[in-house]
């Protein structure tokens, strides 16, 4: 998810959406011409699609966090074996310029 191109991250986004979709649910139970029991039954409703909006959100947070933490453990990995073979590289040079010193090397 990160941050959207106006530079707001996710949870501050979700804040003013939940935020919104409050103060929008009270308004209009408030203001509704209608008996009680059709705001009490609008008002469920809002409550209902706000919960399905934050486990929407919720499973697209998932996907993403799981996303880059295989981006990460492959980045960890690939890093990891450039080091293994430049130590390697570094002790193979290090054994070949010993030997030949010590063939040059002539008492």
């Amino acid at each position: 998810m990160g941050n959207n191109q106006s530079g707001a991250s996710a949870g501050s986004v979700a804040l003013a959406f939940l935020s919104g979709a409050l103060l929008g649910a009270v308004t209009a139970f408030l203001l509704a011409p209608q008996p009680g029991r059709e705001s009490r039954e609008r008002l469920m409703g809002y409550a209902r699609r706000t919960g399905e909006d934050l486990r929407e959100m919720r499973d697209k947070a998932t996907d993403a966090w799981e996303e880059v933490s295989l981006k990460g453990r492959e980045f960890i990995d690939e890093a990891s074996s450039a080091v293994k073979e430049a130590l390697d590289a570094g002790r193979d040079a290090m054994r070949r310029e010993r030997e030949q010193s010590t063939q040059d090397y002539t008492p």
